[in-house]
C-alpha cells in the first residue's frame, strides 16, 4: 500500500529559490514538503559565485533597467536576514565579503559617466584606496581604481546548509515524480510509492522545471538555458578578491569572487564576459589559457607558478525570452493548482518568494490542518563544486 501524505505547498527543487520559499512559507505558518532529487543545491546554486546583486553590473550600459529597479532592494533584504532580523533567520551564513567592488585597471571606460549618474547605483557606489582596496590589489604596480558597492557576497554552501535547517522535517529525497490528479485536476504528486496531496504544487527546480512539466503534460512557460563557462584557480599566491573588472561593453570583462577550500587556500571563482560567448565556445584547455592570459594582464604581480585550474560549464535555467535575453525579475506562471518559476539569479529568491505569497494570498489559501510528517528519507546536502573539481 502506498504512503499517502498531505500538506499545505509541495516543492519540487532544493535549491536556494525553493529552500527560501519553503522557509518563508514555514514562518507564515503553512505545512510544507519540498522534494529534491540529487542534493540540496546541487543544481545552479552550489555553482554560483554567492554575489547578492543590487543592479550596478546591470547599470554598466548607462541605463537604468528593469533588471536594476527590481534588484536594488535585494541586498537591504539579505542583509537584515543576515543579521537574524529579516523575513528569514539567516545568521551563521558566512559572508565572504560586506562588498563587492567595480575594478578598473587602467583608464576609466568611457561609459562610466552616464553609470555613474544612473539611479541604479546613485549614492550606493563609493571611491576606496590604500588599504580600503580588496587585498589582491594592494600592490604598487595597481594603478587602476576601485569603487566599493552597496552588494554582499555569500559563501553559499553554509547558505544551504542553513536553509535545509530551516526546512526541518519537510525535506524528501525523491527518485520518479508523476503527477497525482483526481477528476482531471492536479492534486498532488506521486513520490517514490508515496502520493502527496498538496493546495498547491510550486515547481522550483532549475534546470529540471523543463522535465516536470513534459511529465506533467504542460507545455507553457517554456525553459531557456544560459550556458556559461566558468573558471577556478587555486594556489598559495592568490589573495581575496571580489570585483567586476571593467572592459569597454556593458558587462564585465571578468567577475572574480574568492571562497575558502577546506585545506585553507583561496579559489578565484571567474565568471563574467570571459565565461560567456567566447568561452562557452573554447574546450576546457583553451578557456584556461584564455584565463591565465586575463588574470596575468589584470594582475601581474599575482605568481602563478602553482596555481592549478578547473573550468565549470553551468547552465542558467530561465523562462524563455526573445533572443535568450536576460529576464528582469523573478519569474512565476500560474495554472490550476500548480505554480512554476525561476528565480533568475540567486539575489532575487526573496522576490521569487514574494510572487508566490502573493498568488496564495489572492487565491485564498490558508495553512491547513495536517498529520505530522512521518521519518522520511532526506537529500544530501551539496559539497563545494571546487573541492571536487580543485581538491
Amino acid at each position: 500500500m502506498s504512503q499517502s501524505l498531505s500538506t499545505d505547498v509541495l516543492i519540487v527543487g532544493g535549491g536556494i529559490a525553493g529552500l527560501w520559499l519553503n522557509a518563508r512559507l514555514r514562518r507564515q505558518g503553512f505545512a510544507t514538503l519540498l522534494l529534491e532529487s540529487g542534493s540540496l543545491g546541487g543544481g545552479q546554486s552550489v555553482k554560483s559565485q554567492g554575489i547578492i546583486h543590487g543592479g550596478a553590473k546591470y547599470a554598466l550600459h548607462g541605463a537604468l533597467s528593469g533588471a536594476s529597479e527590481a534588484i536594488a532592494d535585494m541586498p537591504r533584504r539579505w542583509r537584515e536576514a543576515l543579521a537574524g532580523g529579516g523575513e528569514l533567520d539567516l545568521s551563521g551564513v558566512r559572508v565572504l565579503s560586506e562588498a563587492h567592488y567595480l575594478w578598473s585597471p587602467g583608464t576609466l571606460a568611457g561609459n562610466l559617466t552616464s553609470f555613474f549618474a544612473s539611479k541604479a547605483v546613485r549614492g550606493r557606489v563609493d571611491q576606496v584606496r590604500g588599504e580600503q582596496l580588496p587585498p589582491a590589489l594592494q600592490h604598487p604596480k595597481f594603478k587602476g581604481k576601485v569603487y566599493r558597492l552597496a552588494e554582499l557576497v555569500l559563501d553559499v554552501p553554509s547558505l544551504i546548509a542553513r536553509l535545509a535547517e530551516l526546512a526541518g522535517d519537510g525535506l524528501l529525497a525523491a527518485r520518479q515524480i508523476e503527477p497525482l490528479r483526481e477528476d482531471g485536476e492536479l492534486r498532488g504528486l506521486r513520490v517514490d510509492g508515496r502520493e502527496i496531496r498538496a493546495q498547491r504544487v510550486v515547481l522550483s527546480a532549475g534546470a529540471g522545471n523543463a522535465e516536470l512539466l513534459a511529465a506533467l503534460g504542460i507545455e507553457q512557460p517554456r525553459q531557456q538555458l544560459r550556458p556559461l563557462h566558468m573558471v577556478l584557480a587555486k594556489g598559495p599566491a592568490l589573495q581575496p578578491l571580489y570585483a567586476h573588472c571593467l572592459g569597454g561593453g556593458p558587462k564585465p570583462r571578468v567577475t572574480v569572487t574568492t571562497h575558502p577550500a577546506a585545506d585553507g587556500q583561496w579559489v578565484w571563482y571567474l565568471g563574467g564576459d570571459l565565461a560567456e560567448a567566447d568561452g562557452v565556445a573554447r574546450d576546457e584547455a583553451a578557456q584556461i589559457r584564455a584565463a591565465q592570459q586575463e588574470m596575468a594582464e589584470l594582475l601581474p604581480w599575482v605568481d602563478q607558478a602553482q596555481t592549478r585550474w578547473a573550468t565549470l560549464r553551468v547552465d542558467r535555467a530561465e523562462p524563455a525570452q526573445s533572443g535568450l535575453v536576460r529576464p528582469d525579475n523573478a519569474f512565476l506562471a500560474e495554472q490550476p493548482h500548480l505554480l512554476v518559476g525561476w528565480p533568475t539569479k540567486l539575489a532575487l529568491a526573496p522576490d521569487f518568494a514574494d510572487r508566490v505569497l502573493a498568488a496564495l494570498d489572492r487565491d485564498g489559501v490558508q495553512p491547513g490542518c495536517h498529520a505530522p510528517l512521518p521519518a522520511l528519507p532526506r537529500p544530501d546536502v551539496a559539497q563545494p563544486v571546487w573541492e571536487a573539481l580543485l581538491p
